[in-house]
């Protein structure tokens, strides 16, 4: 009894199957798993930016557009960046970009940092559509970027990739044997990290953080966004370090690596110069002039829209205009 207990928490099983066929159609988990990922991300955002005064689901307005060149500028910089997978011998320079190869992403995959820029283009386009403020957004965002990643991230354990070096601990990852991307001398039955897992793990804890980093901190302008570039990429430094996957190396560190490292940087100047920028919290979500109003909401004095026509308190009529209005008998 205890050898079966010890041999069942001895490893992480790999899933046996990474699509289904439904007739003519494929559905790979892997992108099920982003799908359920941006939706997660859209309605945590909605709520996060509703709680502030936003019109309920203008996220989606916003989303489109982000997710759209999310996955555009994901495509492309995994392209940029694996030269030597898209370029090699016996591939045409010109397959990554041809009509059914440039979306075909489990032919090599997309890459997160480019997700991120063509994503950051096309929530600045959507806010301006909205009239949301962009450092709102991106704040609202942030908590449900990471549980999105933390979601796509079971992707890669459906099609058994993007693991790391051999490990004997107990939580090994299974890989099928033979696989595409199985080491050259390595033997049947060996074990890897499940890069997979601690960045899930990571990037749940990191929701945390951030809820309550907002929160207790009440980080707006943008900081809420830039210790998501920080926390993410800390620990992307570290996962990346053990992948064994192919990766364009410069200077001794994977592309991605450097990627993560100008992450963080580019994290920490946001926090700084937006604390220094914004001493007070943003009066609104919207830029000014572009507010939302629910409907039947009582508009405020404050508004230049609003015109007082209602007659004066009686407290507040001159007394002799007062004793003229009194009948004489």
């Amino acid at each position: 009894m205890i050898t079966a207990v010890a041999h069942v928490v001895a490893s992480i099983p790999s899933p046996s199957v990474s699509y289904w066929d439904l007739g003519p159609v494929r559905i790979h988990f892997y992108a099920l798993c982003i799908i359920a990922g941006i939706i997660a991300a859209v309605l945590l955002t909605n709520h996060r930016l509703t709680k502030r005064g936003a019109e309920p689901w203008v996220v989606i307005d916003v989303s489109l557009p982000t997710v759209i060149l999310g996955i555009v500028g994901a495509r492309f910089f995994h392209v940029l960046t694996h030269p030597g997978f898209y370029f090699a011998e016996g591939r045409q320079w010109w397959n990554p970009f041809e009509q059914d190869a440039i979306w075909n992403v489990w032919d090599g995959g997309i890459a997160i940092f480019g997700a991120l820029l063509g994503g950051a283009v096309g929530a600045w386009i959507g806010c301006k559509w909205t009239g949301i403020r962009f450092w709102s957004f991106a704040d609202a965002l942030a908590p449900g970027l990471l549980l999105a990643q933390a979601l796509g991230r079971f992707g890669n354990w459906f099609n058994q990739e993007l693991y790391g070096v051999p490990t004997d601990l107990p939580w090994g990852l299974e890989i099928d044997y033979p696989n595409a991307a199985w080491p050259a001398g390595l033997p049947e039955g060996t074990l890897f990290h499940p890069t997979f897992l601690y960045e899930v793990l990571w990037n749940l804890l990191g929701v945390v953080v951030l809820l309550w980093a907002g929160r207790k901190l009440r980080l707006q302008w943008g900081r809420l966004l830039g210790l998501y570039l920080v926390w993410y990429s800390a620990g992307r430094i570290v996962w990346e370090s053990i992948r064994i996957d192919p990766s364009e190396v410069f200077f001794g560190l994977r592309t991605n690596v450097w990627a993560s490292i100008l992450g963080i940087v580019v994290g920490l100047a946001i926090i700084i110069v937006q604390k220094r920028r914004h001493t007070g919290g943003e009066p609104s979500v919207y830029v000014p002039g572009r507010q939302w109003t629910p409907e039947g909401a009582v508009q405020s004095q404050d508004n230049d829209d609003f015109v007082d026509v209602s007659a004066p308190p009686a407290s507040d009529v001159p007394e002799e205009t007062a004793t003229s209005a009194v009948p004489r008998t």
